[in-house]
């Protein structure tokens, strides 16, 4: 970074607000099943949340490991995917 670079940054870092207030803390526990197989449970829902492997994710880890599984549950993957997709 040259010297020009360092004021452009200190001056914006001079009109940078503060962040705001932490408005939500998400606390969980998750328990490990068998295999793949996990729940959490969230604070604030009353069912708990199945994780594991299904469809293309399975069936990599299927051919490529002999992965086996009793139930097919969303991976945490899609429940990233499906919070960015909003």
């Amino acid at each position: 970074m040259n010297s020009e670079q360092r004021i452009v940054n200190a001056e914006l870092m001079e009109k940078e607000e503060p962040m705001g207030n932490v408005i939500h803390t998400s606390r969980s526990t998750i328990y490990k099943h068998k295999g793949a197989h996990r729940t959490a449970r969230l604070e604030g829902l009353e069912e708990p949340v199945n994780y594991g492997m299904h469809g293309g994710i399975l069936a990599f880890y299927k051919s490529k490991y002999g992965v086996e599984v009793q139930k097919e549950y969303p991976a945490t993957l899609d429940h990233f995917v499906a919070s960015v997709a909003g």
